[in-house]
């Protein structure tokens, strides 16, 4: 269910899911997860799922951090992470807030 609220630099009427303000056009801060900190953890420390574990994903992460011996979570998890910085910061959010 959407609520209404207030875009900080318009003062317009927006939902709580919108991105971008239709009115001004500025970005809007998000609350929940930030795209940039999730790629950041999965180039870095992606080989243990802590991307995963910021992600609310705790299995995922766990099944990576039991198979961090092999390399293989970190080259999955440096793929992720470049994904997670292409994608849009609605589809982001849509997924993972």
């Amino acid at each position: 269910m959407n609520t209404i609220r207030y875009c900080q630099y318009c003062g317009k009427q927006i939902l709580d899911t919108t991105v971008i303000c239709p009115n001004c056009g500025s970005e809007i801060a998000q609350k929940g997860k930030n795209k940039i900190v999730a790629a950041l953890l999965a180039i870095f420390l992606g080989g243990f799922g802590i991307h995963k574990f910021y992600l609310a994903k705790p299995f995922q992460g766990v099944f990576y951090l039991l198979f961090c011996w092999t390399g293989i979570p970190s080259i999955i998890a440096f793929i992720e992470g470049i994904l997670y910085l292409v994608q849009s910061n609605e589809k982001f959010s849509k997924k993972y807030n």
